[in-house]
């Protein structure tokens, strides 16, 4: 069964070392002591049990894709890419204020209010960028998340 794997877990003994201090130290999260767990089960040196999948996944009530990605991930990419999360390439939402669009929002919240208004509010600032054209929608905490850092030094 060993023999047609294609990932094999074979563990140094430094990190081995490694993966039983963070199982023992008790502040992990448990997603990351249940892969030290699968990796230390795995592991097909000399020292290590070279448990099947099978057998981790009903010792560690887990299962076969998660053995079979944290596996996988350790032999294409290190230990270290294990533990790590992948960084986002792009935000979530990519954000409506770049650099000019910004610039115009702070321009107008620096001039002067429309009359009838004593000052800007962050939804007549909202409804403002809208009508200019500036942005295509804009919620109020969006525009006071834009102002935040420009705004908060002014007296």
């Amino acid at each position: 069964m060993v023999a047609n794997k294609k990932f094999i877990v074979r563990l140094a003994s430094e990190e081995r070392e490694r993966l039983k201090e963070l199982i023992s130290k008790g502040k992990a999260a448990a997603k990351l002591v249940l892969k030290a767990r699968i990796l230390l089960k795995a592991d097909q040196s000399d020292e290590g049990p070279a448990w099947s999948d099978d057998k981790i996944c009903q010792a560690l009530d887990t299962n076969i894709a998660m053995v079979a990605r944290v596996r996988t991930k350790l032999v294409n990419e290190g230990l270290d890419a294990v533990f790590a999360r992948k960084k986002r390439q792009t935000p979530p939402t990519p954000p409506i204020f770049d650099g000019e669009r910004q610039a115009k929002l702070i321009a107008l919240a620096c001039s002067k209010p429309p009359p009838g208004c004593a000052r800007w509010t962050l939804r007549l600032l909202a409804e403002t960028v809208v009508e200019r054209e500036i942005v295509p929608a804009a919620h109020f905490n969006t525009i006071g998340r834009a102002l935040k850092k420009t705004l908060s030094s002014r007296t």
